[in-house]
């Protein structure tokens, strides 16, 4: 690195400083103490084996419960136009190691999709960008394509448990098939309510030949 580069790094730091992408305080990572404090305090990094019930995935892994702060903090990466907040989320994941090891058991991550009119509107999938930087941090392949939402469904965040899962029902479709013979997936999403939209997904990979589905997500409500 030349005196130049330096000289236009040091410049680029002190006009356009490294902030903390929660509070916006200086910070010289992502996170600055008390705000890391305070998430990592709330982080439980749970993982569920569920072998009763009519479930087509075998494990959820999650890293905090759906309320307060982080209820706060997620609504505001999904709805608030903080995309940014992806790296956070993402880093916290793959730093613990009881998550990263498990994670590693498998062959393929693959985000829930919405549907591209919502995408549009929204203007990102969020469950997408968190998805495809775990994929970049683990070198799990990442295959966004192989899953799409055919159907622009009611929120299910406005329904009740039954409602969900007919709402839900046949909403998605397979793509690229072949990538998923003999496969086992991850399946990132946000929040886990009732497990209606990741149970489907999961049916619909594994009815297509996947042959294991993780579900992994941010908070279970």
């Amino acid at each position: 690195m030349n005196i130049l580069t330096k000289a236009l790094i040091l410049i680029e730091s002190i006009v356009f400083p490294t902030c903390c992408q929660i509070c916006g305080k200086q910070s010289s990572k992502l996170m600055c103490k008390n705000c890391k404090k305070q998430i990592m305090n709330n982080a439980i990094f749970n993982v569920e084996y569920l072998n009763e019930g009519n479930h087509y995935f075998k494990e959820h892994d999650y890293i905090f419960l759906y309320k307060e702060d982080i209820r706060k903090l997620i609504l505001d990466y999904k709805f608030n136009d903080k995309s940014y907040l992806y790296k956070i989320f993402s880093e916290i994941i793959i730093n613990n190691k009881k998550i990263y090891g498990n994670l590693k058991k498998y062959d393929i991550i693959i985000p829930v999709p919405i549907h591209k009119k919502r995408k549009r509107q929204r203007g990102y999938n969020q469950s997408e960008l968190i998805a495809k930087e775990i994929a970049k941090k683990t070198k799990i392949k990442y295959e966004p394509k192989c899953l799409v939402k055919k159907i622009n469904t009611k929120p299910q965040s406005l329904l009740n448990k039954n409602d969900r899962r007919r709402n839900i029902k046949n909403a998605y479709k397979i793509n690229n098939k072949e990538k998923l013979q003999d496969k086992k997936i991850i399946l990132f999403d946000d929040i886990y309510t009732t497990g209606s939209t990741v149970n489907e997904c999961s049916r619909i990979l594994i009815k297509n030949g996947a042959k294991e589905v993780l579900v992994l997500t941010l908070a279970k409500d």
